[in-house]
Protein backbone atom coordinates (compact mmCIF):
# COMPACT_ATOMS: atom_id res chain seq x y z
CA UNK A 1 0.00 0.00 0.00
CA UNK A 2 1.42 3.05 -1.20
CA UNK A 3 2.32 5.73 1.96
CA UNK A 4 0.74 8.99 1.52
CA UNK A 5 2.35 12.17 2.76
CA UNK A 6 -0.43 14.29 4.62
CA UNK A 7 2.09 17.29 4.87
CA UNK A 8 2.42 17.45 0.62
CA UNK A 9 -1.00 16.91 0.19
CA UNK A 10 -2.34 19.55 2.85
CA UNK A 11 -5.21 16.89 4.52
CA UNK A 12 -5.15 14.03 6.56
CA UNK A 13 -6.13 10.68 5.06
CA UNK A 14 -7.36 9.50 8.23
CA UNK A 15 -9.60 12.11 9.32
CA UNK A 16 -10.06 14.05 5.66
CA UNK A 17 -9.21 17.09 8.11
CA UNK A 18 -6.94 19.64 5.83
CA UNK A 19 -3.55 19.70 7.32
CA UNK A 20 -2.31 23.30 7.71
CA UNK A 21 1.06 22.67 9.04
CA UNK A 22 4.68 23.50 7.60
CA UNK A 23 4.79 21.45 5.05
CA UNK A 24 2.04 22.20 2.85
CA UNK A 25 2.93 26.10 3.40
CA UNK A 26 5.95 25.36 2.12
CA UNK A 27 4.70 23.04 -0.57
CA UNK A 28 2.16 25.82 -1.73
CA UNK A 29 4.63 28.46 -1.88
CA UNK A 30 6.69 26.26 -4.24
CA UNK A 31 4.14 25.89 -6.28
CA UNK A 32 3.60 29.83 -6.34
CA UNK A 33 7.06 30.62 -7.26
CA UNK A 34 6.90 28.01 -9.99
CA UNK A 35 3.82 29.41 -11.71
CA UNK A 36 5.48 33.15 -11.37
CA UNK A 37 8.56 32.40 -13.24
CA UNK A 38 6.58 30.71 -16.16
CA UNK A 39 6.76 32.74 -19.18
CA UNK A 40 3.36 34.00 -20.44
CA UNK A 41 2.39 33.98 -23.70
CA UNK A 42 3.04 37.08 -24.94
CA UNK A 43 6.57 35.95 -23.79
CA UNK A 44 7.24 32.46 -25.23
CA UNK A 45 8.41 31.35 -28.67
CA UNK A 46 10.78 34.41 -28.95
CA UNK A 47 12.83 32.53 -31.59
CA UNK A 48 9.56 31.24 -33.46
CA UNK A 49 8.49 35.08 -33.67
CA UNK A 50 11.71 36.19 -34.47
CA UNK A 51 11.78 33.99 -37.26
CA UNK A 52 8.40 34.52 -38.56
CA UNK A 53 9.17 38.26 -39.17
CA UNK A 54 12.61 37.16 -40.62
CA UNK A 55 10.31 35.11 -43.52
CA UNK A 56 8.00 37.98 -43.98
CA UNK A 57 10.74 40.69 -44.00
CA UNK A 58 12.73 37.98 -47.07
CA UNK A 59 9.41 38.11 -49.05
CA UNK A 60 8.61 41.47 -48.49
CA UNK A 61 12.53 42.78 -49.80
CA UNK A 62 13.36 39.98 -52.01
CA UNK A 63 14.39 42.62 -54.29
CA UNK A 64 16.80 43.90 -51.65
CA UNK A 65 18.87 40.67 -51.40
CA UNK A 66 22.34 41.52 -53.22
CA UNK A 67 23.42 39.57 -56.46
CA UNK A 68 26.81 39.88 -55.84
CA UNK A 69 26.98 36.88 -53.42
CA UNK A 70 26.61 34.14 -55.68
CA UNK A 71 23.24 35.16 -57.21
CA UNK A 72 21.59 34.79 -53.93
CA UNK A 73 18.87 37.29 -55.18
CA UNK A 74 17.75 35.42 -58.39
CA UNK A 75 17.85 32.00 -56.03
CA UNK A 76 15.50 33.11 -53.74
CA UNK A 77 13.11 35.13 -56.65
CA UNK A 78 13.28 31.83 -58.56
CA UNK A 79 11.52 29.45 -55.62
CA UNK A 80 9.87 32.47 -54.00
CA UNK A 81 6.46 30.98 -53.97
CA UNK A 82 7.78 27.68 -51.83
CA UNK A 83 8.67 30.29 -48.84
CA UNK A 84 5.48 30.11 -47.89
CA UNK A 85 5.44 26.36 -46.56
CA UNK A 86 7.24 27.75 -43.51
CA UNK A 87 4.56 30.07 -42.44
CA UNK A 88 2.66 26.66 -41.48
CA UNK A 89 5.53 25.26 -40.05
CA UNK A 90 5.83 28.19 -37.95
CA UNK A 91 2.35 28.22 -36.90
CA UNK A 92 2.24 24.59 -35.74
CA UNK A 93 5.19 25.91 -33.75
CA UNK A 94 3.52 28.83 -32.13
CA UNK A 95 0.57 26.71 -31.26
CA UNK A 96 2.92 23.96 -29.67
CA UNK A 97 4.35 26.48 -27.71
CA UNK A 98 1.22 28.28 -26.69
CA UNK A 99 3.28 31.36 -28.35
CA UNK A 100 0.52 34.69 -28.71
CA UNK A 101 3.47 36.78 -29.62
CA UNK A 102 4.73 34.27 -32.58
CA UNK A 103 1.38 34.32 -33.93
CA UNK A 104 0.95 37.34 -34.27
CA UNK A 105 4.69 37.61 -36.03
CA UNK A 106 3.03 35.19 -38.51
CA UNK A 107 0.95 38.22 -39.46
CA UNK A 108 3.84 39.30 -41.46
CA UNK A 109 4.68 36.76 -43.83
CA UNK A 110 0.83 35.63 -44.18
CA UNK A 111 -0.08 39.26 -45.84
CA UNK A 112 2.92 39.51 -47.95
CA UNK A 113 2.63 36.18 -49.21
CA UNK A 114 -1.03 36.23 -50.35
CA UNK A 115 -0.47 39.95 -51.85
CA UNK A 116 2.43 38.06 -53.82
CA UNK A 117 0.68 35.19 -54.89
CA UNK A 118 -2.92 34.68 -53.50
CA UNK A 119 -3.96 36.15 -56.84
CA UNK A 120 -2.74 32.60 -58.51
CA UNK A 121 -5.04 30.38 -55.91
CA UNK A 122 -8.22 31.33 -57.78
CA UNK A 123 -8.98 30.55 -61.87
CA UNK A 124 -9.17 33.58 -63.65
CA UNK A 125 -9.23 32.05 -67.31
CA UNK A 126 -11.93 33.05 -69.86
CA UNK A 127 -13.71 30.21 -72.22
CA UNK A 128 -13.31 32.25 -75.48
CA UNK A 129 -10.49 33.41 -77.20
CA UNK A 130 -8.95 34.07 -81.06
CA UNK A 131 -5.78 33.07 -80.84
CA UNK A 132 -4.53 30.07 -79.31
CA UNK A 133 -0.26 30.21 -78.86
CA UNK A 134 1.77 27.21 -77.15
CA UNK A 135 5.56 27.00 -76.24
CA UNK A 136 7.62 23.67 -75.80
CA UNK A 137 10.99 23.30 -74.72
CA UNK A 138 11.06 20.27 -76.11
CA UNK A 139 14.98 19.00 -74.71
CA UNK A 140 17.69 18.09 -76.74
CA UNK A 141 18.23 14.82 -75.17
CA UNK A 142 14.04 13.90 -75.82
CA UNK A 143 14.10 9.89 -76.20
CA UNK A 144 11.12 10.22 -78.59
CA UNK A 145 10.89 13.19 -80.38
CA UNK A 146 8.05 11.72 -82.69
CA UNK A 147 5.52 11.28 -80.21
CA UNK A 148 6.24 15.02 -78.46
CA UNK A 149 5.60 16.31 -82.34
CA UNK A 150 2.18 13.79 -82.27
CA UNK A 151 1.24 15.24 -78.99
CA UNK A 152 1.99 18.98 -79.99
CA UNK A 153 0.18 18.84 -82.91
CA UNK A 154 -2.91 17.58 -81.47
CA UNK A 155 -3.00 20.55 -78.82
CA UNK A 156 -5.39 22.82 -81.24
CA UNK A 157 -2.46 25.46 -80.98
CA UNK A 158 -2.45 28.06 -83.81
CA UNK A 159 0.83 28.98 -83.35
CA UNK A 160 3.70 26.53 -81.60
CA UNK A 161 6.90 27.49 -80.49
CA UNK A 162 9.58 24.77 -79.78
CA UNK A 163 12.90 25.16 -78.27
CA UNK A 164 16.51 23.37 -77.59
CA UNK A 165 15.79 21.69 -80.83
CA UNK A 166 18.77 19.47 -82.24
CA UNK A 167 19.85 19.25 -85.66
CA UNK A 168 19.48 15.85 -85.40
CA UNK A 169 15.67 15.98 -84.04
CA UNK A 170 14.91 18.95 -86.61
CA UNK A 171 13.39 16.90 -89.38
CA UNK A 172 11.45 14.79 -86.99
CA UNK A 173 9.78 17.58 -86.27
CA UNK A 174 9.10 18.93 -89.37
CA UNK A 175 7.27 15.61 -90.38
CA UNK A 176 5.35 15.07 -87.25
CA UNK A 177 3.85 19.04 -87.13
CA UNK A 178 3.53 19.27 -91.36
CA UNK A 179 0.34 18.40 -91.52
CA UNK A 180 -1.11 20.72 -88.67
CA UNK A 181 0.98 23.38 -89.25
CA UNK A 182 1.43 24.72 -92.58
CA UNK A 183 3.96 27.56 -92.04
CA UNK A 184 7.27 27.35 -89.94
CA UNK A 185 10.20 28.44 -89.54
CA UNK A 186 13.60 27.28 -87.54
CA UNK A 187 16.08 29.45 -86.50
CA UNK A 188 18.90 27.64 -84.94
CA UNK A 189 17.83 25.87 -81.40
CA UNK A 190 14.41 27.51 -81.81
CA UNK A 191 11.46 27.07 -84.43
CA UNK A 192 7.64 28.26 -85.18
CA UNK A 193 4.91 26.18 -86.75
CA UNK A 194 1.97 28.26 -87.80
CA UNK A 195 -1.53 27.53 -89.03
CA UNK A 196 -1.41 31.40 -90.09
CA UNK A 197 1.11 32.88 -92.42
CA UNK A 198 4.59 33.65 -91.69
CA UNK A 199 6.97 36.65 -92.84
CA UNK A 200 9.62 38.95 -92.27
CA UNK A 201 11.52 35.69 -90.23
CA UNK A 202 14.56 36.79 -88.85
CA UNK A 203 17.06 35.42 -86.30
CA UNK A 204 17.46 37.81 -83.18
CA UNK A 205 20.89 38.17 -81.83
CA UNK A 206 20.57 37.62 -77.74
CA UNK A 207 24.85 36.97 -77.50
CA UNK A 208 24.80 33.39 -75.95
CA UNK A 209 27.67 33.18 -73.95
CA UNK A 210 29.46 29.72 -73.09
CA UNK A 211 29.23 30.42 -69.40
CA UNK A 212 32.65 29.03 -66.91
CA UNK A 213 30.72 25.62 -66.30
CA UNK A 214 30.81 25.19 -69.88
CA UNK A 215 28.14 22.80 -71.99
CA UNK A 216 26.38 20.87 -70.55
CA UNK A 217 24.61 19.15 -73.46
CA UNK A 218 25.78 15.41 -74.24
CA UNK A 219 29.03 15.27 -76.94
CA UNK A 220 26.74 13.82 -79.50
CA UNK A 221 23.72 16.42 -79.18
CA UNK A 222 24.91 19.16 -81.80
CA UNK A 223 22.57 22.61 -81.31
CA UNK A 224 22.99 25.47 -83.35
CA UNK A 225 24.23 28.93 -81.83
CA UNK A 226 21.02 31.10 -82.07
CA UNK A 227 18.69 31.13 -79.88
CA UNK A 228 15.88 33.31 -80.68
CA UNK A 229 14.45 34.25 -83.52
CA UNK A 230 10.97 36.91 -84.63
CA UNK A 231 8.50 36.68 -86.96
CA UNK A 232 5.42 37.83 -88.45
CA UNK A 233 1.94 36.04 -88.15
CA UNK A 234 -0.98 37.67 -90.39
CA UNK A 235 -4.20 37.04 -88.17
CA UNK A 236 -7.44 38.25 -89.28
CA UNK A 237 -7.13 41.35 -86.85
CA UNK A 238 -3.40 42.38 -87.97
CA UNK A 239 -0.31 41.51 -88.26
CA UNK A 240 1.07 40.16 -84.88
CA UNK A 241 4.96 40.16 -84.00
CA UNK A 242 6.13 36.36 -82.12
CA UNK A 243 9.04 35.98 -80.61
CA UNK A 244 10.72 32.93 -79.84
CA UNK A 245 13.51 32.66 -77.27
CA UNK A 246 15.79 30.25 -75.37
CA UNK A 247 17.40 32.42 -72.99
CA UNK A 248 21.37 30.81 -71.50
CA UNK A 249 20.77 28.37 -68.79
CA UNK A 250 21.30 28.58 -64.99
CA UNK A 251 23.33 26.96 -62.76
CA UNK A 252 23.76 25.93 -59.07
CA UNK A 253 27.94 25.52 -58.68
CA UNK A 254 29.75 25.43 -55.21
CA UNK A 255 32.78 27.99 -56.95
CA UNK A 256 30.22 30.16 -58.86
CA UNK A 257 26.88 29.70 -56.57
CA UNK A 258 23.87 30.67 -58.52
CA UNK A 259 25.62 31.08 -61.95
CA UNK A 260 23.46 33.31 -64.39
CA UNK A 261 25.56 35.35 -66.38
CA UNK A 262 24.88 34.15 -69.39
CA UNK A 263 21.10 33.95 -69.09
CA UNK A 264 21.34 38.04 -67.97
CA UNK A 265 22.94 38.70 -70.86
CA UNK A 266 20.74 37.27 -72.97
CA UNK A 267 17.46 38.75 -71.30
CA UNK A 268 19.32 42.50 -71.65
CA UNK A 269 19.83 41.32 -75.61
CA UNK A 270 16.36 40.52 -75.96
CA UNK A 271 15.01 43.28 -74.02
CA UNK A 272 16.33 45.74 -75.82
CA UNK A 273 14.75 44.26 -78.87
CA UNK A 274 11.25 44.09 -78.10
CA UNK A 275 11.66 47.78 -77.04
CA UNK A 276 12.94 48.23 -80.91
CA UNK A 277 10.02 46.75 -82.19
CA UNK A 278 7.74 48.60 -84.00
CA UNK A 279 4.11 46.84 -84.20
CA UNK A 280 1.94 47.16 -81.27
CA UNK A 281 1.08 43.78 -80.63
CA UNK A 282 3.72 41.74 -79.44
CA UNK A 283 3.81 37.75 -78.49
CA UNK A 284 7.00 36.29 -76.68
CA UNK A 285 6.58 32.66 -76.14
CA UNK A 286 9.94 30.46 -74.81
CA UNK A 287 12.03 28.98 -72.14
CA UNK A 288 13.57 32.03 -70.40
CA UNK A 289 15.14 30.29 -67.72
CA UNK A 290 13.81 32.55 -65.24
CA UNK A 291 10.61 33.25 -63.00
CA UNK A 292 8.90 36.56 -63.50
CA UNK A 293 9.65 37.38 -60.13
CA UNK A 294 13.19 36.71 -60.65
CA UNK A 295 15.18 40.46 -61.44
CA UNK A 296 17.30 39.59 -63.79
CA UNK A 297 14.28 39.91 -66.45
CA UNK A 298 13.23 43.01 -65.23
CA UNK A 299 13.84 44.17 -68.85
CA UNK A 300 11.40 41.88 -70.68
CA UNK A 301 8.57 41.90 -68.03
CA UNK A 302 8.43 45.76 -67.50
CA UNK A 303 7.48 45.82 -71.22
CA UNK A 304 5.30 42.74 -71.86
CA UNK A 305 2.55 41.29 -69.33
CA UNK A 306 2.92 37.30 -68.00
CA UNK A 307 -0.06 35.36 -69.20
CA UNK A 308 -0.02 33.36 -66.64
CA UNK A 309 -0.26 36.19 -63.70
CA UNK A 310 -2.94 37.28 -65.19
CA UNK A 311 -5.26 34.60 -66.62
CA UNK A 312 -3.77 31.33 -65.12
CA UNK A 313 -5.05 28.86 -62.93
CA UNK A 314 -2.98 28.06 -60.08
CA UNK A 315 1.25 28.75 -60.23
CA UNK A 316 1.65 26.92 -63.73
CA UNK A 317 5.15 25.33 -62.59
CA UNK A 318 6.52 24.11 -66.31
CA UNK A 319 10.10 22.21 -64.73
CA UNK A 320 11.51 19.77 -64.00
CA UNK A 321 8.26 17.36 -65.64
CA UNK A 322 8.62 15.29 -62.92
CA UNK A 323 8.19 17.32 -59.76
CA UNK A 324 7.79 21.23 -61.42
CA UNK A 325 9.19 23.59 -59.20
CA UNK A 326 8.82 26.55 -60.98
CA UNK A 327 7.80 28.39 -63.83
CA UNK A 328 10.53 29.28 -66.32
CA UNK A 329 8.48 28.63 -69.66
CA UNK A 330 6.34 32.04 -70.53
CA UNK A 331 3.99 33.66 -72.66
CA UNK A 332 4.11 36.73 -72.34
CA UNK A 333 1.79 40.09 -74.62
CA UNK A 334 1.73 42.93 -75.14
CA UNK A 335 -0.75 44.87 -77.43
CA UNK A 336 -3.57 41.85 -76.86
CA UNK A 337 -5.73 40.63 -74.71
CA UNK A 338 -4.66 37.80 -72.17
CA UNK A 339 -7.95 35.02 -71.86
CA UNK A 340 -6.26 32.22 -70.56
CA UNK A 341 -3.58 30.41 -69.38
CA UNK A 342 -2.48 26.52 -68.85
CA UNK A 343 -0.43 23.54 -69.00
CA UNK A 344 -0.29 20.66 -71.56
CA UNK A 345 0.23 17.30 -71.01
CA UNK A 346 3.94 15.83 -70.12
CA UNK A 347 6.12 14.62 -72.86
CA UNK A 348 9.43 13.06 -73.50
CA UNK A 349 10.98 16.96 -72.47
CA UNK A 350 11.89 17.34 -69.09
CA UNK A 351 9.85 20.30 -69.14
CA UNK A 352 5.45 20.83 -69.52
CA UNK A 353 4.37 22.80 -72.36
CA UNK A 354 2.36 25.90 -71.70
CA UNK A 355 -0.14 27.07 -73.32
CA UNK A 356 -2.29 30.69 -73.28
CA UNK A 357 -5.29 32.05 -75.45
CA UNK A 358 -5.59 35.54 -76.30
CA UNK A 359 -7.75 38.14 -77.99
CA UNK A 360 -7.79 41.49 -79.96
Amino acid sequence: MTQVDTAEIGQDAATGRRDTGPGVWRARIRRAISFGSRPGPWKRGPVLAALALFLGLLMLLHAKIPNRIGGLGSLVESFLPWFGLFIPVLLAGALWRRSASAVVALLLPVTVWLNLFGGLLSDKSHPASDLTVASHNVGADNPDPASTARDLAASGADVLALEELTEQARGTYEKGLAKAYPYHTVQGTVGLWSKLPLSNTQPVDIKQDVGPLGDTKPAEVKMADNRALRTTVATDHGPLAVYVAHLGSVRVNPRAGYWTDSRDRNAQALGKALAAERNERVVLLGDLNGTMDDRALAGITSQLSSVQDTVGDGFGFSWPTSFPLARIDQILVRGVEPKSSWLLPATGSDHLPVAAGISW
